[in-house]
């Protein structure tokens, strides 16, 4: 039976349910993404729209969903605040022409070549700045919060604790019970009140906790006084009412083009890029392993589908997007079975901002916010922590630091430290058990285990050092298909100083790996 066959021409009947649910799960992720990013909340849902419509169309994968996504908001936020939303734009087209330019180059591969420790641990810190900034939005401290996502605050006065600090004591009860009762909604639905009746599976956590925040802020407003958050003091959602998809061009700002001549623009680009693109690719490598169908998308034409996406979403004044696994991870459980399921979740998005925008302004922040510490605290979870202490110092290591440069600095430069800690430790777990010295009577036998490259200089010259006094020493380049100009100097040096200690030194099969074709004075095999 192929593959044809196999989804029914009644595929779109299963296509449309999971659109739908895909965007009940979408509606409150844009807003809540765009909302800690700093960005107007038109913006997320913009994006979302691109995401499911552009990158849609040209996504190889038939379930993969790409939209605004919450690894991007600690980037996205730091630069909204030192270059304004209109330059901004400008970076994130500057990042679609980079991923266009990576799916031509064919570096769709570029994912495998980061070490896993340093990408879980950039996606486990984003969690906790997540988490650590949002809890003044969940406290009701919305109007003075700065949208910095790095630890110092732009005044150098404050930082995230002692912000988390201020809001505790500034906080807001109406704030305090929507964003508790939302927690206990998130963490409780999928545990206590799916496995009651199928209907449920179908209503995602995320809308309960819209919808139920909303009746206890209009509860809160018709049975007390002053005790509800208002939109004028900005704790709701504010989002443009609209009467056609062209006001959406109007309501948005445009690129600066002027910014392009800004270096910062190529930075944040480049950065946008090369994070959005890892992002996607890791999604895409889980949506494969999540279709039922196990269908490959090419990961080449994956970076042009989201190149496309974030030129035209940053024309627009949206966010930039990614394939997102958790709307990719909904879209399979509820049914998708072809891209038809992802374009339908933009076009019922693009309704949305349309239509509900006069209902979607009587969200309260606080129950996005409870809502996205929810999202940081799984992108960290305790049972991540645990399997990364159980695989070794060497991936813990990489893993924490990671963490801890970022939350204590910001995502780039906490990239960087655990990028230069992991390719530290690659280097150093690559070198281990590189060779291996055994000696009988008057011999030793130095055997090179792998090929041999710089990084193992210091352990050729630490085995080479414990070579007895008056023995003859064979070095096998057996298994070694490649030794490298600095091993043979090593090898040079110790053949020199070997007359000096009455050490007799034979190569065996290194002739030929050695780049100028020459081995050390010395006999060979």
């Amino acid at each position: 039976m192929t593959l044809k066959e196999n989804l029914g021409k009644d595929h779109l009947r299963y296509d449309a349910a999971a659109g739908l649910v895909v965007f009940l799960v979408a509606l409150p992720l844009c807003l809540g993404i765009a909302l800690a990013s700093g960005a107007p909340l038109l913006a997320g849902l913009v994006a979302g729209v691109v995401g499911g419509i552009v990158v849609g169309f040209v996504s190889g994968s038939d379930v993969s969903v790409s939209g605004p996504a919450a690894g991007l908001t600690v980037i996205v936020a730091t630069a909204i605040h030192g270059l304004g939303y209109q330059a901004f734009l400008a970076a994130v087209i500057f990042c679609g022409v980079l991923q266009l330019a990576f799916g031509a180059l064919r570096l769709g591969a570029i994912a495998d070549y980061v070490p896993t420790a340093v990408i879980k641990g950039m996606l486990a810190a984003i969690g906790i700045v997540i988490v650590l900034k949002q809890i003044p939005h969940a406290l009701g401290r919305d109007l003075d919060f700065e949208m910095d996502m790095s630890f110092i605050e732009p005044d150098g006065k404050e930082n995230t604790l002692s912000a988390i600090v201020k809001s505790l004591l500034s906080a807001s009860g109406g704030a305090v019970v929507i964003s508790l009762v939302s927690l206990v909604l998130l963490v409780a639905w999928d545990k206590l009140v799916v496995p009651r009746g199928k209907i449920f599976k179908l209503i995602p956590a995320p809308l309960v906790v819209v919808v139920v925040g909303t009746l206890i802020n209009e509860a809160f407003r018709l049975g007390t006084n002053g005790f509800h958050l208002k939109g004028e003091d900005g704790h709701l959602v504010s989002l443009p009412i609209l009467r056609s998809p062209v006001d959406i061009v109007g309501e948005l700002p445009r690129p600066m083009w002027a910014a392009f001549k800004d270096q910062r623009i190529y930075v944040t680009g480049a950065t946008l890029a090369a994070v959005a693109s890892l992002e996607s690719l890791l999604a895409l490598e889980a949506g494969q392993r999540l279709d039922p169908y196990k269908r490959i998308a090419l990961p080449n034409r994956e970076l042009v589908a989201q190149g496309l996406g974030n030129i035209t979403s940053g024309l627009l004044g949206g966010l930039p997007v990614t394939s997102v696994v958790v709307r990719t991870s909904a879209n399979v459980y509820a049914g998708g079975r072809t891209r038809w399921s992802t374009i339908l979740h933009a076009l019922l998005l693009l309704a949305a901002v349309l239509f509900l925008g006069r209902i979607l302004n009587h969200v309260p922040l606080a129950a996005l916010a409870a809502l996205l510490i929810v999202i940081g605290s799984k992108l960290a979870p305790r049972a991540l922590f645990r399997q990364m202490w159980h695989e070794g110092l060497g991936v813990f290591v990489p893993f924490i630091v990671t963490i801890l440069a970022i939350v204590f600095t910001d995502l780039l430069k906490g990239v960087l430290i655990g990028l230069a800690v992991g390719v530290f430790f690659v280097i150093r777990t690559n070198s281990h058990a590189a060779m291996i010295v055994v000696s009988q009577d008057n011999y030793s036998l130095l055997r090179f285990n792998k090929d041999i490259s710089f990084v193992h200089k210091a352990e050729l010259k630490e085995k080479l050092a414990r070579v007895p006094e008056g023995t003859t020493l064979i070095v096998d380049g057996t298994r070694a298909l490649h030794v490298d100009r600095d091993a043979f100097e090593v090898l040079d040096d110790f053949v020199e100083n070997a007359k000096f200690k009455d050490i007799k030194v034979e190569f065996k099969n290194l002739r030929g790996k050695r780049p100028d074709g020459e081995l050390p004075p010395a006999r060979t095999s």
